[in-house]
């Protein structure tokens, strides 16, 4: 008997490494900008950890919220066009055939070897078929609203804990020089992880995520000092 052949595809990983590498980026950033803002502002340090402790905790639970509600709403897509499809199947079979086998003859295979393997996909598991060359929606790209909503909180919390936690170690004159270079390291290094994660080149991916910390640094560091300074 033939050996099965078997491999791994980046594409399995896309559920949560989008969710992942959105949240610890987001971590990261939010919360060390607002460490910079508020240490532009006032240089105190205990305001400074207050923030950062509660943008921490906030920013986890909206994450989370976001993922859900946002990938939820995806599924519930998902299972009304899943639900369509097994009406039309009950109803129309010879339709959904036909429908089938254009697809397949779209893809390149002559008319009637497209209606050929259009006949055996509906003699198996005609509905998986249909979800998978017509809806689009296979296992390793469907919407998982817990998974992506755990994932996010969870990388966003541990992202947002590397700004604080430089912060606690530095005294209040150079919080926002130390921790605008953490961020800005830590970024670099996120973006090449998930660049390297994804299959995509590690140098453009640290560098899009990195020009886009540096421009929310800058931003926060200016509204910081403007306060500061007209309180």
């Amino acid at each position: 008997m033939r050996q099965v052949h078997k491999e791994s595809h980046r594409v399995q990983r896309i559920g949560w490494l989008r969710a992942a590498v959105l949240g610890a980026n987001d971590g990261i950033l939010s919360t060390a900008s607002l460490i910079v803002g508020v240490a532009s502002a006032s240089g105190d340090k205990a305001a400074v950890m207050v923030a950062g402790l509660a943008g921490l905790v906030a920013g986890a639970m909206s994450m989370a919220a976001g993922e859900y509600v946002s990938v939820s709403s995806q599924a519930d897509t998902e299972a009304a066009d899943v639900a369509k499809e097994t009406a039309e199947l009950a109803a129309d079979p010879a339709g959904e055939l036909a429908e089938l086998a254009a697809i397949y003859q779209g893809r390149g295979l002559t008319s009637a070897l497209a209606l050929e393997v259009a006949q055996a996909m509906m003699a198996g598991d005609a509905l998986a078929a249909h979800k998978r060359d017509e809806l689009g929606i296979t296992v390793d790209m469907a919407a998982n609203p817990i998974q992506a909503g755990l994932v996010s909180a969870a990388t966003f919390a541990t992202g947002a804990a590397l700004p604080l936690a430089v912060a606690a170690g530095l005294p209040e004159a150079g919080l926002v020089l130390g921790v605008s270079v953490a961020t800005m390291l830590a970024l670099l290094a996120l973006g090449a992880i998930g660049a390297q994660s994804g299959g995509a080149p590690i140098g453009r991916g640290a560098a899009r995520v990195t020009l886009w910390g540096i421009l929310a640094i800058l931003a926060t560091a200016l509204v910081g000092r403007i306060s500061g300074t007209v309180l």
